[in-house]
């Protein structure tokens, strides 16, 4: 070799540094995305039935009994109104489950019902355009806003529904079949006639409530900066905020809880589930989920006014704002760096942001300045007619859906019992829910198809991390 072949000094270093940092394979850094303290300082090691079910880890002393009265009060059962146990009755007159942990089992994600049950962990929202006072949405004038399938003594359910399956068969580019299960809802032994003309339905299935003080907390403005409406970046992403009204100021912030976004925070998500799921008033939404045209349901006894007491309605959100994160697990196996690479080739964290944080005006010490690793951006975007339930929701279109966190994914067997993923439920695992990604999930979806066994494998092996 010649002299001016030979490398100099600076060219064997650089040849080196990249040997040592994996060659030229290395591609996108993948720091972020390899965080094992998920939630931050609140992180906790549990990798067991309960690990959805822990105090933040740092959470102290004195809020920790806070923290178990709040957990009693989410898993034990309502009971009918009178009851000697007057402090928890007021159940119904129609619901959908007897406690909070019924459709949040261990605080983790429902699922739909198998068949011949009921749902309960499934719940379908109603509407009909142009009912409300102000020519919005409003519920369906029978039902009212979702379907309840239980109700007690004297009272009529609502009904129930059955849940049909079609296959859709497809392939990956390396020839490999897949197959997804596109579902279709026929509502049955419906109590009080059928539903109105028009009527808009959305299957939702109960999220895991993991880490929500923390998302509670992310500042409104940071939320804002990845709104991108008009796709101005030319990234075909457009994420939204769905605007929804604060019940105590009546004024419109930023929705960040729901398959829509359609709650601010914890506490109006909590009373909606307490009002529509339960039929049981908090002082946030007081009154009973009676329409007009159930009789017995409006002349049915209730648990008082409100029927959860604004003491035991604070204890259980503040519960579920203190819940910690599991901690991420197998972050050195080179197949979860190797599909960390490709999420992010994929383009997955344009949407499933890998890290937000809160700031120092929390609402409690031990969330304030937290940086935490949710995978979601709090926005809406369109997923194109794939998972369209083509019913709108506050500014949400029928074909718009909030990010859905990701953290917990791979514990979600463990502490659940089951891996179906999505709004409804339909995917059977990870692989499917990304097979569904139609709109502007499409470009990530597309190249997962396009990816070898092995590296779909790694990428799943990722979200398995999580």
């Amino acid at each position: 070799m010649n002299a001016s072949a030979s490398p100099s000094w600076p060219g064997i270093a650089l040849l080196l540094t990249t040997a040592l940092l994996g060659g030229c394979d290395r591609g996108p850094d993948v720091t972020p995305l390899l965080q094992s303290q998920s939630g931050g300082d609140t992180t906790v090691h549990e990798n067991s039935r309960q690990a959805f079910s822990q105090p933040a880890a740092n959470l102290v002393s004195a809020d920790r009994a806070t923290f178990f009265v709040g957990n009693a009060f989410f898993n034990s059962p309502w009971v009918v109104a009178p009851a000697s146990a007057s402090a928890r009755d007021g159940l119904g007159p129609l619901f959908n489950a007897r406690s909070c942990d019924a459709c949040h089992n261990n605080d983790g994600r429902g699922q739909p019902p198998l068949p011949g049950e009921p749902p309960v962990s499934l719940v379908f929202q109603f509407s009909v355009p142009g009912t409300g006072p102000h020519g919005e949405a409003g519920p369906e004038p029978t039902y009212g806003g979702n379907l309840n399938p239980f109700a007690i003594g004297g009272v009529s359910a609502e009904g129930t529904v059955r849940i049909d399956v079609r296959e859709l068969h497809g392939t990956f580019a390396d020839g490999e079949a897949y197959t997804l299960l596109e579902p279709s809802y026929v509502f049955e032994d419906l109590g009080y006639g059928p539903f109105a003309p028009k009527t808009e339905i959305s299957p939702r299935v109960a999220p895991a409530v993991i880490g929500s003080g923390l998302l509670e907390q992310v500042p409104e403005a940071q939320v804002l900066e990845w709104v991108d409406a008009e796709d101005r970046d030319g990234d075909g992403i457009s994420g939204r905020a769905n605007h929804v009204v604060d019940l105590v100021t009546q004024k419109k912030v930023l929705g960040r809880f729901g398959w829509k976004a359609n709650q601010p925070d914890i506490a109006h998500q909590t009373s909606a589930a307490f009002s529509g799921e339960m039929g049981m008033a908090t002082s946030l939404r007081p009154g009973q989920n009676c329409m007009p045209a159930q009789a017995a349901c409006n002349a049915a006894p209730t648990g008082g006014a409100p029927e959860i007491s604004d003491d035991m309605f604070d204890r259980i959100v503040q519960y579920q704002r203190t819940l910690a994160v599991p901690a991420r697990r197998n972050l050195d196996s080179p197949a979860v760096k190797t599909g960390a690479r490709r999420f992010l080739e994929a383009g997955c964290s344009a949407c499933h942001r890998p890290e937000l944080r809160t700031d120092a005006t929390a609402v409690l010490p031990e969330l304030q300045n937290q940086t935490f690793h949710a995978f979601t951006d709090l926005l809406l975007h369109d997923m194109g007619p794939e998972l369209a339930d083509y019913r709108p929701d506050g500014e949400a279109t029928g074909s718009e859906w909030r990010t859905p966190p990701l953290w917990g994914l791979g514990l979600q067997h463990l502490v659940n019992g089951h891996t179906r993923l999505l709004h409804d439920g339909r995917a059977r695992n990870a692989s499917e829910a990304i097979l569904w990604h139609g709109g502007e999930g499409a470009a990530s979806r597309d190249a997962y198809k396009a990816l070898s066994r092995s590296d779909r494998d790694a990428l799943i092996a990722f979200l398995d991390s999580l």
